[in-house]
């Protein structure tokens, strides 16, 4: 059956954060329902449809930031009480808008994600969990990594409670009470939960979860351990998934699936005879997709998608057919009712224009005068710096709550940047120094009408590191910018794992010296992207680490003055030691600095490593190089039948060969780099310098040969 939904726009609210939207239950059998909404004004808006206008229920005064709503009620009754979050407070109010509730809790930071279930209250702010029943506090956990959400296992199925933790680290927390029970890994960093089916499935165990790359996956939370279920990996590199809820939208009395991503597409999975999840419907908006609910709003009798989205629209997709009552060579014939909803809205319309040409005329005359008081205006942004484990790069995504005029990008590191195909931007490069000033790039992003969201990727190279920095512009009078700055990292192409490899010949280096517990995890910090930032719970901790380009790996292990790191890559062991000597110095620490064991096979093994992306990367230069070579052949022959097979391939993919080539600049300069690097750093621990062997080494991976390679690493 396929599925045939219309986009229809009922309000714009301001600025919403991450599930702040939600549909109240229906008061009759028919009858449609109504949308409450926060936003980060602090106001609740609930409004209804009637004769496609959207009417307003209640309206709070503004307030702090609302991070999170959601709906609540004693167990086994509708859920129809509205319960908000904003800074450490937590309001509760009627479905009239008549405030019941005004629990100022005990956490000295904001919440960040909220879940009621009957009397328990469940909040998370960065690091604290923290379990309230009717409003005393019962339990509380200190996570590892930040938490993302949070969601209960339903008690009326379970007669337990099972709270559950997302964190940033790659992993779900089951506790019971104030106790951790287990942990169950996850293949992204979790960003939202949702029970399955809305209860959790026939066993009221089953739990939904999106990551922040874009995957998704059920898994089943039984009491002693978990059982995945299915996955669902990201193959169309779409967003990260920020909502998740079940509705059935396809009307066979199945639940089906409904997924909210961050770049503005919304999808509806359902289950097919093996239970595994089949994509029905895809759509795509300009904008992140903050909330995602199904229901019934616009019209009695059919059923519809809302969404909230990051600049504060309501939207709906509906099942409503549109109807267009023309006949053959007859004009569109428009009903009374629509005639009038145009006649209003061209009002409307004409008022508000005429209104900022008074203002607009009236800030020009201000500002001429001799007290002239100029306010700069505020505006939003919303942005992610992530590593892609896929193509070990950095996605760059800015979200403006109004139209982007332009995006300067500065960075004080060399980078690369990729091309990225929903990025329509129209980008120029400015010639920059980088002795004086320290600038490596200067990149301008001009953006099309009403773009709103830009998305860029950046690679950046292990060892270089320092800060990029984005300034946005949007367009609105006066012209004000916001500046972004993210920190690329010493060994910025690392990933948090929870495994490692004791088999691979490793390298190991050890500190000790008269530093702090807290000093070393500010260092760990520093180095690595994906540590969390405060020092863990505990004496001492082991972090795992892959490299996401080479696949290579990283234990580090430390405590109050001493520190363990082994890795099967020289050069990462190299870059260690060089920031670490660099940051304890800035501190006028003394370190002990020892290689206890530098493995000479560890080299060979990463050269391995890298072998299959050299060949693969040569032979697709080579390729590239000769397809203008081939195509004056073949318009000079007229066909291609004399040449060669391969060589008629090349012919027939010329096109994606050379955009992929385009997709990956200086790749090859890129590995070559990593192996004068590995070259460098394996004489550098005897003692040795060799780079007065650099060129002969650049010599022999032009007329690149595995052995020859492996033959020079072990006799220059």
């Amino acid at each position: 059956m396929e599925l045939q939904l219309n986009r229809v726009d009922y309000l714009q609210v301001a600025v919403t954060s991450q599930k702040t939207m939600r549909l109240l239950p229906a008061s009759g059998r028919r009858a449609t329902q109504k949308v409450v909404v926060g936003d980060q004004d602090g106001v609740i808006t609930c409004f209804g449809i009637k004769k496609n206008e959207a009417v307003p229920v209640f309206k709070t005064l503004p307030g702090h930031k609302i991070s999170r709503l959601e709906l609540g009620g004693a167990l086994g009754t509708v859920q129809e009480k509205i319960f908000v979050s904003s800074g450490s407070e937590v309001r509760g109010f009627t479905k009239r808008g008549k405030p019941f509730l005004s629990f100022e809790t005990n956490l000295t930071e904001s919440i960040r994600a909220m879940h009621i279930s009957g009397s328990d209250l469940f909040l998370c702010a960065s690091y604290i969990y923290n379990h309230y029943c009717d409003c005393k506090d019962q339990h509380y956990y200190l996570s590892g990594d930040k938490i993302s959400d949070v969601i209960c296992l339903p008690v009326e199925k379970l007669e337990r409670i099972t709270p559950i933790l997302a964190c940033q680290d790659r992993v779900l927390r089951i506790l019971e009470g104030s106790d951790l029970t287990y942990e169950v890994e996850v293949p992204g960093p979790p960003s939202v939960l949702a029970l399955n089916g809305g209860d959790g499935g026939e066993s009221g165990e089953e739990l939904l979860y999106g990551t922040s790359d874009g995957k998704i996956g059920l898994i089943q939370i039984a009491k002693d351990s978990p059982v995945p279920k299915w996955e669902i990996f990201n193959e169309k590199k779409r967003g990260g998934v920020l909502c998740i809820e079940n509705f059935d939208i396809m009307g066979d009395g199945v639940k089906d699936m409904l997924i909210g991503r961050d770049d503005g597409t919304v999808e509806i999975y359902g289950l097919d005879s093996a239970n595994e999840p089949v994509l029905h419907f895809d759509h795509a908006l300009t904008e992140s997709i903050t909330s995602i609910q199904g229901g019934c709003v616009g019209k009695e009798g059919y059923d519809e998608i809302v969404l909230s989205t990051y600049s504060g629209w309501v939207t709906g997709l509906t099942t409503e057919p549109v109807h267009r009552e023309s006949g053959p060579g007859e004009e569109l014939k428009v009903s009374q009712e629509m005639q009038a909803k145009i006649a209003s809205l061209r009002s409307e319309l004409e008022q508000l224009q005429f209104k900022v040409v008074q203002e607009r005329e009236k800030y020009q005359h201000s500002s001429q005068s001799t007290t002239a008081v100029s306010a700069v205006p505020v505006f939003s942004v919303n942005d992610k710096f992530t590593l892609n484990k896929d193509d070990a790069s950095y996605s760059l995504i800015l979200e403006v709550q109004m139209a982007i005029d332009n995006v300067l990008i500065q960075s004080d590191v060399p980078v690369d940047l990729l091309d990225v195909d929903k990025n329509s931007a129209v980008v120029s490069f400015s010639g920059c120094e980088s002795e004086p000033n320290g600038n490596f790039l200067l990149a301008t992003y001009r953006c099309q009408a009403n773009t709103t969201r830009l998305e860029l990727k950046i690679r950046s190279i292990e060892g270089q590191y320092g800060t990029l920095q984005a300034y946005v512009t949007p367009r609105i009078q006066p012209k004000t910018c916001q500046v972004r700055r993210y920190l690329i990292k010493p060994l910025s192409l690392h990933q948090r794992s929870h495994v490692f490899d004791q088999n691979r010949p490793l390298n190991t280096l050890s500190l000790t010296g008269q530093f702090s517990f807290a000093e070393i995890h500010s260092w760990m910090v520093f180095c690595l992207p994906e540590v969390p930032e405060k020092p863990p719970v505990g004496e001492d901790i082991t972090f795992y680490f892959r490299n996401t380009f080479l696949d290579t790996q990283l234990e580090c292990s430390y405590r109050k003055g001493e520190g363990i790191f082994n890795s099967d890559n020289i050069s990462t062991i190299s870059i260690l030691k060089d920031v670490l000597s660099k940051e304890a110095t800035k501190r006028k620490i003394n370190l002990n600095i020892s290689y206890a064991d530098i493995s000479e096979e560890s080299v060979g093994h990463t050269l391995r490593m890298i072998h299959p992306k050299l060949e693969y990367q040569l032979l697709l230069a080579k390729k590239v190089h000769l397809i203008d070579a081939l195509k004056e052949l073949q318009v000079h022959e007229g066909n291609t039948d004399f040449l060669i097979p391969e060589y008629r391939s090349i012919l027939e993919e010329a096109d994606k060969l050379q955009e992929e080539y385009k997709k990956q600049p200086a790749h090859l300069e890129r590995l070559y780099g990593m192996i004068t690097d590995l070259f460098i750093d394996k004489f550098k621990f005897k003692g040795t310098n060799v780079k007065t062997k650099v060129p002969l080494l650049l010599e022999i991976l032009d007329n690149y040969e595995q052995n020859a390679l492996m033959t020079f690493f072990d006799t220059a």
